[in-house]
């Protein structure tokens, strides 16, 4: 079964937000996987969106996210 939990990493231990659905000395597997922290960590995320794409590629998307027709309803 697979579950997702939050927790909080303490002096070396995790600690469970709420308690997981396991029996008491039952082994499982951890996937850590941390949050995002301030502006930096979301200015690594955003630098790496048009990673791999040509110029051409960013273009296009670009021009596509600029176009302000897309937001509004024709009146």
């Amino acid at each position: 079964m697979k579950q997702t939990i939050q927790a909080v990493y303490e002096d070396g231990v995790f600690r469970p937000a709420a308690a997981p659905d396991v029996a008491d000395g039952q082994t499982v597997t951890l996937v850590v996987e941390t949050e995002a922290a301030g502006p930096s960590a979301a200015l690594a995320l955003a630098a790496r969106v048009y990673e791999g794409l040509s110029c051409d590629e960013i273009e296009a998307i670009e021009h596509i996210a600029f176009d302000r027709r897309s937001f509004f309803r024709e009146t």
